[in-house]
């Protein structure tokens, strides 16, 4: 039996992945008790027909009293407003951490919100999928998943311990554990989930616009390559205005580099320069086969493939 890392977790927000962090706890014997805060009323008659939370409740400070442990599971641009309703609630020496897919800005916002007395670890779980809702939420959907904490710059021995008790926590999760700097983190996700993001949603809306094809063959002889794109870009579009927002400056320097990549290759179509082309989608293919044989995804096709498959470019809260 594993020993209980937090006796009190309590999550604010409970979509995908917020019900999986409590899946998954429960599931390891980690937590002892569990409370969720939700504003949506729907979300919460869910929640409380699914009985895997104690307390169910629209006040984030009623779950947050007592607890151990305090994840913050919503759109990053929120997370600021809910760190300050659940404040008042927090006890000295609570961990309090969060899922978002940027860092810098929430490590502020829950800082500047929450009381001296207690720990901020942020925290980003790379897992997912296009799936969304309390009902979205498995056990299994961060095994053999990165999760990137990106601590302060603190030194004293009680915020190492609940940095070190918050990894033990994620590893009894079944996931691996990572450490960053919050500006690194942000520049890397710009790179491996953000940009990918924006050029789903762009490709697809493209396509959607194009005067000369119908939307019904859009969707009738969609591609491989377009039905990723189309998976992608069903991420939950709130999520999603946040993250561009809130690591805009990341987004926006990768983007510039992007495009000039994306020029150079126009410029190898346009005066059909083979070689070229032929050595850059070599060395993407190669990218491609470090990713499966990292564990990281599968080589199996993709088509019709479960949602449960924890694709992490998909991810809504």
């Amino acid at each position: 039996m594993a020993e209980i890392i937090y006796p009190r977790m309590a999550v604010i927000g409970c979509g995908l992945i917020g019900s999986s962090i409590i899946h998954a706890a429960r599931a390891a014997g980690v937590v002892g008790q569990v409370t969720v805060a939700d504003a949506s009323a729907q979300s919460r008659e869910r929640i409380e027909a699914l009985g895997f939370a104690d307390l169910v409740t629209a006040d984030p400070a009623e779950a947050a009293r007592d607890a151990d442990l305090v994840v913050f599971a919503v759109p990053v641009m929120a997370m600021g407003e809910a760190a300050r309703a659940a404040a008042s609630a927090m006890k000295p020496g609570a961990t309090i951490t969060d899922v978002g897919s940027v860092k810098a800005v929430v490590s502020e916002a829950l800082s500047e919100a929450v009381p001296d007395s207690v720990f901020v670890v942020p925290g980003h779980p790379i897992a997912g999928t296009e799936q969304s809702g309390p009902d979205a939420g498995f056990a299994e959907l961060f095994q053999n998943r990165w999760i990137i904490l990106t601590p302060q710059a603190r030194e004293d021995d009680p915020y190492l311990e609940a940095v070190q008790r918050l990894a033990d926590f994620w590893t009894a999760l079944g996931s691996n554990v990572e450490r960053m700097d919050e500006k690194h983190h942000d520049l890397v996700l710009a790179v491996t989930s953000h940009l990918p993001h924006l050029i789903a949603y762009n490709i697809v809306g493209t396509a959607a616009d194009l005067e000369g094809v119908t939307q019904g063959e859009v969707m009738k002889y969609s591609a491989g390559g377009f039905r990723d794109f189309t998976r992608i870009a069903a991420s939950d579009p709130t999520m999603w205005r946040d993250v561009f927002l809130a690591n805009r400056e990341a987004v926006l320097e990768i983007l510039g580099r992007f495009t000039e990549d994306l020029q150079a290759l126009s410029r190898a179509i346009r005066w059909a320069e083979g070689d070229k082309l032929f050595e850059l989608f070599s060395r993407t293919r190669e990218i491609r086969r470090g990713i499966i044989a990292a564990g990281q995804e599968s080589a199996e096709p993709n088509f019709g493939r479960d949602h449960r498959s924890a694709d992490p470019d998909t991810k809504p809260q």
